[in-house]
């Protein structure tokens, strides 16, 4: 019997109806071909195995005790997941009598361990082959079938995914278990969980918060220089920006911004009047060429800009346009190029994308198929390509407003690839006048080409449209007819957004000071994976450790104390990208899998002996304030508009109520009276005519009592 073992049942559904027929359903399988040389379609739901826990190792280890740490298994052991056992066992069965094993997880790290981890539990003794299937379109997945390969081709692949798991699992639990036990000595209540990347990733929001909090507003002051030709009065005048050089570099920020008033007025007075002469004449037209299509990181972080779509969001939508509607190939890809064999189904791909799409039924026909942009590069393409629409011309089913959104994002860089490049028209001028250097500047899309697809967003600001510098040459004389100064304040970066906050995760290297290291950064995928990305993020929410305000993502109190208390190897972007560069190294088979391991051992054995626990920050309670909705006692906390008191419970609660209100008329700063109904506490209210007592659960419970002088009124005994 040959046995197909696909990642998911979406999966498994398109790889049958590739394989000749008739079809025959069985429980959590098909049965493709006449029953006496059957083939055989299974899967996964995915991971049906998971790490065991600590106590399946060690009793003692069941328990959270500081004297227990560290946790290392000395032999791994994966247990079924109780929510998948039933799946499971359907493949057991059919692995026991399978002759050949064709193993179709989606292509990449995570894809290659989930499907031999099974194989390897039930050990499986036949051979294995592998199949790679990017685009769920019938076509793809027939080439995909009819040309399988041997899967210990890729058993590097599936080392290098095991050495992940194997660290996080080392990672996550020594130091959760360490700095959670070390708060609880310390008063605090709930777990505090740490992680390769999500501790990371939280340390990236808190110092920018940190940032933001501490920034100190200075002034600093532009000097602009109006100027014409001045030798003929038709030439238009122009602008021109000073430009500091070394005699001016105690006067001077960072960014080269001027600090000094006194001195920007100065050179005001010195050039007004005077004539100049240019210095340097620079005017040429640039081409820009297309943007390459999308991996699952870019089209996140555009969509994210563009329709403030979160990241998890995105790849919701992305994963059905995929599964569902087969629209669209692979979403999870971390590729931005595309096979050279990909470059024949052009024809197809716009076909579809016209009838799919109406709207883009212009901009197919204006594309030019002969030509052949950067982004089809076999050198480039490794286990899975860059997103692209497939050659299916209708959804199943009507498209929701995020998928057509999506799906014309998609379809619209592909066709960029068939658009001529964009000309910009860029000029410079630079000139003298007196001892000051003074710069100006054009740039202008001079011929669309692709950018006539590029999405804007309907509130961005368009800049009206500056004259052209005039085409002067190195040595025209200039007149200075007159110069001004505006202030302007330095501003602090901005809270991150999911597109922003995406853009820091792909682009690690540029939030690392060690130029070696952040060299080596450039080279791998950053934190965590393109498909793990969107829930790192929610699992940050999801542990209190950030919250949203309005579309910026800021860090809690949790989230600041703990990043506060671990060492900075631990919080810093340094050490996870590090790790991902020497698991792509055992991918290739330059590195040791085994030799990780004992490496990140040794890395926890010292984090638990130099543990640097700081107590959590203070935080304002007063026992007297309480929530208006749950009674539970409330905390100052800072918001767009100022300090209140906010619920402790949080997020769990969101009630509020102002800073003021410390001794509130609502009765909350009184001892909780239970509701008569359902027992959770009164809350004193007013109505048009009086004041009374109404359930906090309201309106689950809409039980009232009335007011007796500021107290609930007591039923009488009888």
């Amino acid at each position: 019997m040959r046995l197909y073992i696909a990642e998911k049942p979406s999966l498994g559904r398109a790889i049958a109806a590739a394989l000749p027929g008739p079809i025959q359903k069985g429980p959590g399988w098909l049965r493709c071909g006449p029953e006496h040389d059957a083939v055989i379609v299974s899967w996964c739901i995915g991971h049906l195995l998971e790490p065991a826990e600590p106590g399946h190792y060690d009793p003692r280890w069941q328990s959270w005790r500081l004297n227990d740490l560290p946790v290392f298994p000395e032999h791994w052991r994966l247990m079924p997941r109780e929510s998948a056992r039933k799946q499971l066992d359907v493949l057991g069965a059919l692995i026991r009598k399978a002759e050949v094993i064709v193993h179709a997880g989606d292509p990449d790290r995570e894809g290659q361990l989930l499907v031999d981890e099974v194989i390897r539990y039930f050990g499986a003794q036949c051979p294995v082959e592998r199949i790679l299937i990017n685009d769920l379109t019938p076509a793809a997945v027939t080439r995909a079938v009819n040309t399988p390969q041997d899967n210990r081709q890729f058993r590097r692949l599936s080392h290098s995914a095991l050495a992940r798991q194997r660290a996080d699992w080392l990672f996550g639990i020594n130091l959760t278990r360490l700095y959670t036990l070390t708060y609880r000595q310390q008063g605090e209540q709930g777990v505090y969980s740490v992680g390769r990347v999500q501790t990371p990733v939280l340390g990236l929001v808190v110092t920018r918060d940190n940032t933001i909090r501490d920034f100190q507003s200075t002034p600093y002051f532009r000097i602009t220089a109006e100027c014409r030709d001045a030798e003929t009065e038709q030439t238009p005048a122009f602008q021109a920006l000073w430009q500091p050089d070394e005699r001016h570099r105690d006067h001077l920020d960072e960014e080269d911004r001027l600090l000094n008033r006194d001195l920007a007025e100065q050179i005001v007075t010195d050039i007004q009047g005077r004539p100049g002469s240019i210095t340097e004449s620079q005017f040429r037209d640039r081409n820009e060429t297309p943007p390459l299509p999308f991996s699952l990181s870019s089209l996140q972080i555009e969509a994210g800009r563009l329709f403030q779509m979160g990241a998890k969001e995105v790849l919701d939508t992305a994963q059905n346009l995929y599964e569902r509607h087969q629209l669209i190939t692979y979403p999870r890809s971390d590729c931005r190029y595309l096979p050279g064999g990909h470059f024949e189904q052009r024809q197809a791909v716009t076909r579809a994308i016209s009838q799919v799409n109406p709207g883009l039924a212009t901009f197919v026909e204006q594309a030019d198929l002969s030509l052949r942009s950067q982004a089809w590069n076999d050198t480039k393409v490794d286990a899975h390509h860059a997103i692209i629409p497939t050659a299916r011309t209708r959804p199943s089913g009507s498209l929701s407003q995020r998928e057509a959104k999506i799906y014309e994002l998609i379809s619209r860089h592909y066709l960029m690839q068939f658009s001529a490049a964009a000309v910009h028209r860029e000029g410079k001028l630079t000139l003298t006048i007196g001892e000051h250097r003074f710069r100006a500047s054009e740039t202008a899309v001079f011929k669309a080409g692709w950018k006539a697809l590029e999405l804007r967003r309907r509130e961005a600001s368009r800049e009206a449209g500056k004259a052209p510098l005039p085409r002067l040459a190195k040595g025209d004389p200039v007149l200075c007819d007159s110069a001004s100064v505006k202030e302007q304040r330095s501003q602090p970066p901005k809270h991150f957004t999911d597109a922003t906050l995406l853009s820091a995760m792909t682009n690690i290297a540029r939030f690392v000071s060690d130029a070696a290291l952040r060299q080596t950064l450039r080279d791998t995928d950053g934190l965590g994976t393109e498909a793990t990305r969107a829930s790192i993020i929610e699992t940050l929410f999801k542990r209190d450790y950030l919250y949203r305000d309005s579309r910026f993502i800021k860090a809690t109190d949790k989230g600041l104390a703990l990043i506060e208390a671990l060492p900075p190897s631990v919080s810093q972007p340094d050490m996870t990208a590090i790790w991902e560069s020497t698991l792509e190294g055992i991918r290739q088979g330059a590195g040791d899998p085994r030799a990780f391991i004992s490496q990140i051992k040794s890395q926890i054995t010292a984090f638990l002996g130099e543990s640097r626990v700081k107590p959590a920050p203070e935080v304002t309670t007063d026992a007297n304030v309480h929530c208006p909705k749950c009674r539970t006692p409330m905390r100052q906390r800072e918001g767009k508009y100022g300090t209140f008191w906010a619920c402790t419970r949080y997020p769990d609660c969101n009630g509020t109520r102002p800073l003021e209100d410390s001794t509130p008329s609502d009765g909350t700063d009184q001892k909780p009276v239970p509701c008569p109904h359902c027992f959770s506490p009164l809350v004193r209210r007013q109505s048009k005519k009086a004041w009374f007592w109404g359930c906090s659960n309201y309106p689950a419970c809409r039980q009232t009592v009335s007011d007796l002088n500021g107290k609930p009124r007591q039923p009488q005994k009888k």
